[in-house]
């Protein structure tokens, strides 16, 4: 804007010097309003110092000075206009009366100060200010910041501790939150945002753009996406709960059958040189990153499934939901397995890493997906990681909820750390003590009827925790090495899995003093003949007969040392891959491999040798017809024996034979320098 303009606006003219009062239209004997303007920005003869009506606005005054009668009306069309003014004015002009105001204001325009050229910053008046609830509050009112909210959040219904509290009522148990998917919330919790974050900020201003997404975080290092081929596709609703399903494009498809050749040929580079072509192929990233774990390349096999939950969020469908727990995938589809086996291979890194929250958040996500099925049976891990993120409230929730059609009872995780999150919750002093008492009563008697439900697991319990029991204890048939060999087999490998993976949290002193006592009237119950022992023995051996498919997936996709051992020969015989270990038996296939070429069966074993060393050799030539097999059993063999000197001829022909270096002197002068 030019200076002319500027002046302009202002209301000055070249050499012009501060107008007066009178000249702005602020004479206190006349109480009307400015005089009107005539023309495009033009004033009457009477108003040779004209001033810009926004400017008296911004205009700074004393603080005790109300605004005129002519300078609402036009702060009335600056706040319309500009849409920033205050709402202050109009307030306060319903709340007084006319004529006390236009004493007010005659009085105090006489002491006013000359105004300067320059706009400056007008002072509000504290007055009596309206809350939206209809409360008046005084200028000591104002003062008090932490009380105005307060009055105004319990007036609006907007307390966020309120709210929180009501909505971890009202939500469903499976609910998530985004927040919590980010295992970066969790260990700025912990160790600050300074320590997480480091030098990442400046490189992520520079970092290009890429999709934003909840589950990972795309890097810098990745490949740039593109379309893969995979899709998501809404099956139907029923009941409020929507059933989707991923499916692969045909371009995908022949990728995907690349890919199982590559795992039939044993090799993992192959894997690798899928993965350069096709960098976002679901299943190649999900394989390879196991075989970095067994290399001991922990971080390169979590990047690799952080990617491929990036690619397969990429694709989802625009009703899907993470949060709302309604949503739904079928695992017996091939296509859903792999979202499902890369949300648990994450979550087990998560864990690892130490961000056991995040992890009972995905933990959360995975259950909600199928919670009839369960297909990997993340309720043998979902009270473990709560117990670690100390979400006891979580835990028993789960418990009182589900205890009546899924009986997590029968569960021997379940059956201890409900009790121990009890015992948790009862040394949480800032509760009251009725609550305290509750907790330690529910803490001892579910700990007691988990002790006289599975007796074998106390001694491998304390064994990991390295305590040695009391000779009581110890010299007891009840807890005594006759409970661990009489359990079914199903049931040592649920006590080995839990036992393995639980044990840590139960070596505290306190938790060890609480248990040994209830261990002690376990004893006494034992010994009194209580009818509920004898139940009990009754229903282990009634059930837990054999382990249903998806307990027997958990453990391999667990790798528990304790409980991988106790698997049974039918599933250790079969062979088992990463990308789909157990696949369900009642799968629904949508499409089907091609089938290869397969070569005759009746092949000798020097025909199969040197198909090894020459895949494309053919020792016998076309398929005979069944009416010559005799006839022309001397001429094939002839043509077997030409073919097969042919092949050596060309494999001979193609060696070459490299001389090794000389190191001796070809002028053999023998002198050193």
């Amino acid at each position: 804007m030019s200076r002319r303009a500027l002046r302009r606006l202002r209301g000055e003219q070249r050499g012009q010097e501060e107008p007066g009062l009178g000249e702005l239209g602020l004479d206190p004997g006349r109480e009307g309003p400015p005089p009107a303007t005539t023309g495009r920005g033009r004033r009457g003869p009477g108003c040779s110092g004209v001033s810009n009506r926004f400017e008296l606005i911004t205009t700074e005054e004393p603080e005790d000075e109300p605004p005129s009668r002519g300078e609402r009306g036009d702060a009335r069309l600056g706040e319309r206009d500009a849409a920033g003014g205050n709402d202050e004015g109009a307030v306060t002009e319903e709340a007084e009366g006319d004529g006390q105001r236009d004493g007010e204001e005659a009085e105090q325009l006489d002491q006013a100060p000359p105004l300067s050229n320059k706009p400056r910053k007008k002072k509000k008046k504290r007055k009596t200010k309206k809350t939206s609830a209809g409360e008046t509050l005084e200028d000591n009112d104002l003062e008090d910041i932490d009380s105005l909210l307060e009055k105004i959040e319990d007036t609006n219904g907007l307390s966020q501790q309120t709210q929180s509290g009501i909505n971890t009522d009202s939500r469903p148990l499976l609910y998530v939150e985004h927040r919590n998917l980010n295992p970066e919330n969790e260990l700025k919790r912990y160790f600050g945002a300074r320590a997480v974050l480091g030098d990442q900020r400046p490189r992520q201003r520079q970092r290009q753009y890429v999709r934003s997404t909840w589950l990972t975080a795309p890097k810098n290092t990745w490949p740039r996406y593109s379309k893969t081929g995979i899709a998501m596709q809404l099956v139907d609703t029923r009941r409020e709960v929507q059933h989707f399903t991923f499916e692969h494009h045909r371009e995908y498809q022949q990728v995907q059958f690349k890919f199982l050749d590559a795992v039939e040929s044993m090799d993992p580079n192959n894997i690798v040189l899928l993965l350069q072509m096709n960098p976002y192929h679901v299943d190649s990233l999900l394989q390879l990153s196991d075989v970095c774990r067994m290399q001991e390349d922990q971080e390169m096999a979590r990047d690799l499934i952080e990617r491929a939950l990036y690619s397969l969020e990429c694709a989802f469908h625009p009703v899907f939901s993470l949060t709302s727990g309604t949503c739904r995938l079928d695992y017996r589809r091939p296509e859903n397995r792999a979202f499902f086996l890369a949300l648990f291979k994450h979550l087990m890194f998560l864990e690892k890493r130490g961000c056991p929250r995040t992890a009972l958040e995905f933990c959360k996500l995975i259950l909600s997906l199928d919670p009839e099925n369960d297909p990997l049976c993340v309720l043998l891990l979902i009270d473990f990681l709560s117990l670690r993120a100390r979400e006891y409230t979580f835990l028993t929730r789960m418990f009182q909820e589900w205890e009546s059609h899924r009986n997590l009872s029968q569960l021997p995780n379940f059956a201890f750390s409900v009790p121990l999150a009890y015992f948790f919750l009862s040394q949480q002093e800032e509760r009251a003590e009725l609550e305290l008492s509750q907790a330690r009563e529910r803490a001892a008697r579910l700990v007691q009827l988990a002790l006289i439900m599975f007796p074998s697991v106390l001694m491998p319990l304390l064994d990991h925790c390295g305590v040695q029991p009391d000779a009581r204890v110890s010299s007891h048939s009840f807890f005594g090495l006759n409970a661990q060999i009489s359990q079914p087999p199903a049931l040592n490998q649920l006590t080995s899995l839990y036992v393995g993976r639980t044990h840590s949290l139960w070596k505290d002193p306190a938790v060890m003093a609480w248990l040994e006592t209830n261990v002690h009237e376990v004893l006494r119950m034992v010994d009194a003949q209580d009818p509920l022992v004898q139940d009990s023995e009754h229903k282990r051996k009634m059930r837990y007969q054999s382990a249903p498919r998806n307990i027997y997936r958990h453990v391999i996709l667990s790798e528990m040392k304790e409980a991988t051992a106790a698997l049974p020969l039918e599933v250790t015989s079969q062979p088992v891959v990463g990308f789909d270990p157990l696949p369900p038996l009642d799968s629904i296939v949508s499409y089907t491999r091609p089938e290869r070429t397969n070569h005759p069966s009746n092949e000798s074993t020097l025909s199969l040798f040197f198909r090894s060393l020459l895949p494309n050799f053919n020792l016998q030539g076309d398929v005979r017809h069944d009416g010559d097999d005799e006839a022309g059993a001397g001429q094939d063999l002839n043509q077997g024996v030409n073919r097969l000197m042919a092949a050596m001829r060309d494999m001979l022909a193609n060696i070459q034979f490299q001389e090794p270096p000389r190191d001796d002197n070809p002028e053999g002068d023998g002198e050193w320098d």
